[in-house]
Parts: C-alpha cells; structure tokens; sequence
C-alpha cells in the first residue's frame, strides 16, 4: 500500500536540497529560493544547497543528513530538489528510511534523483513527483504550462485526471492497447544504474516511465537490453517513453536511432505504450506522481491520474 504525502498549501514551508551536483553560484541559491517564495511557499535551506566537493554538493553525509533532517523536521511540509548531476546513488545506503517513512512529505525531482524517487518507492512506500527542480526549470523563468502542471500535483486533494501534453505537442502512439497500474520509472540511465542493487525497479504490473538526456543511441540501446534481459518490460502493464533530449548519433557515425530502438526493443513485448510525453529533460514539463494508479490509453494516447497523488490538507 502507497503512502501519500499531504498536498501543499500555500504558507507552508518546503524544504530545498541539493542531494546531486552543487548550484554553480551562491547567487543562483537566492534566485531559487525567490522564485519558491514567489510560488508562496516559505523556505528553508539545506547546507547541501551552498555545498561543493567536486562535482558533489558537498561531501555525502552533508546531502544525506540534509534529506533526512528535512524528512525529520517537522515544519517542514514539502522537498524540492535544486538540481541533478550526479550523486544521489552515493547517499542511498545513508538515508533513513525508517524517519522517511515515518514522516511522508511531498519530494520532488527527476534526473539523477530518479535513484530517490526509487529507493523512497519501494522503502518507503512513498508517493513522490518526478517534476521540475528549483534552479534547472524554474529559473530564470518558470514557464506556465509547468508551473500549472507543477502546482496541481503537488496541492491538489483529489486526482489529477489527464495528464496532457503542451499546445503542439502529440501524445503519439507506439503500440495500442490499453493498461493500468502504478507509474514508475523517471532517468534511464540510473535506473540501469540501480539493477541489481536494493533499489532496483519493481515494474511488475506498473506502467513504466522512461527519459534520458545526452545518451548516444548505442548506450541507450545498452540500457533498454538490459532491462528487457532483467524481464522489465515483460512484467509492466505499459510502457511511457518520455523526452529524451539531445539523443541522438555521434557525427559521422554510423547508428540506429531513438525510434529504431524502442520500435526494435519495447514494442515486441506488445504493452500498450506512447511516446513524445513531455516529462523528464524537456521545457516545458510534466510533473508525473509516482506510486499512484494511472490508466494508460495508447488508442487515444493519453494518460490518466485516476487516485489523489496526496491527502487532502485539513
């Protein structure tokens, strides 16, 4: 049984966390925590935040403590992440899951945070969004098709019914059928990351959400293999082929492309599957709850919320 954070109400306070790679610039830390505010939300910031150890925002007991601390914090109603990168693998074996479990709040992040989005569903039973993050999308401007997309899941009590696409941008079809079930999934390359490991996806019966960025055709080829030898795609009830920005062949080199691959590898298992859906590396975004019943229609490619994402904020 999924548990489900309490949706946001405004003047509530969310926590920031950078439990991946660090801001750049102290100044890009104050901008984030203004656009938050402007959202109407108060703030409170992780030392992770203003944290920078290498490619790291800070060492990984910084970004884990952060997280728990604000999972723990009782003030504290809601997570959003500041960024991705690279990093949140490390801290897994560092978080406690009991407290997380204990005190579910809204999270929110994608990218590299698909290794919490994970580890928090299948330890925690936790609900979470795979939506935008405080400095990557909603600086320097917050785009409304997100912002609206953003705000709903997180605030709304009951559920977010369809989940559409920007003006010009089909939902398309990439085999028929239709299919129910959780949503799972979120950056290709860390669940690939995660196989084998305590947090590896459980897709049975859920529809599976993939995105990547910046990936060759060959290692996403790589990656879809293997989850179609880890039986992945033979458990899920359907498949939701996100955005996948800035994937494409090396210059000059020969290559199969993006649709070759999952015409070639996702396809075969005949799960109702779409593809061209705006969440993930992409401007503007969807904001997707993980965890909560959804039908997936790939005749009519759309995609339905049927449950709340939260409780209701009494």
């Amino acid at each position: 049984m999924m548990v489900k954070p309490r949706a946001l109400k405004k003047g509530e306070t969310v926590g920031l966390v950078a439990p991946s790679g660090p801001v750049p610039k102290p100044e890009i830390v104050d901008a984030a925590v203004a656009k938050v505010l402007e959202l109407g939300f108060n703030v409170k910031v992780g030392e992770s935040c203003r944290g920078s150890y290498g490619y790291l925002a800070g060492c990984d007991e910084v970004r884990a403590n952060d997280l728990n601390a604000m999972f723990a914090d009782p003030l504290i109603s809601g997570i959003i992440s500041m960024r991705g990168g690279y990093g949140a693998l490390r801290i897994l074996d560092k978080l406690d899951y009991r407290t997380i479990a204990r005190n579910p709040k809204v999270f929110v992040g994608y990218s590299d945070i698909t290794c919490l989005h994970l580890a928090f569903n299948k330890m925690c039973n936790l609900v979470t969004f795979h939506g935008p993050m405080a400095t990557t999308d909603m600086l320097p401007d917050f785009d409304a098709f997100s912002k609206e997309s953003f705000l709903k899941a997180i605030t709304a009590n009951g559920p977010l019914d369809m989940l559409n696409n920007p003006s010009g941008e089909p939902i398309k079809c990439l085999t028929k059928g239709k299919a129910s079930g959780p949503i799972v999934g979120g950056n290709l390359s860390l669940i690939s990351a995660l196989m084998g490991t305590p947090y590896e996806i459980d897709t049975k019966d859920k529809l599976l959400l993939l995105e990547d960025i910046d990936e060759h055709p060959y290692r996403v080829d790589r990656m879809l293999t293997q989850l179609r030898l880890a039986g992945k795609f033979a458990q899920c009830s359907g498949v939701i082929i996100g955005d996948w920005n800035n994937c494409v062949p090396e210059e000059g080199k020969p290559s199969l492309s993006l649709m070759d691959l999952v015409e070639g590898i996702i396809a075969p298992f005949g799960k109702p599957a779409i593809y061209n859906f705006k969440a993930g590396h992409s401007q503007p975004k969807i904001t997707v709850p993980f965890g909560v019943e959804a039908v997936l229609d790939a005749d009519s490619c759309t995609l339905s919320i049927k449950k709340s994402a939260a409780k209701a904020n009494i």
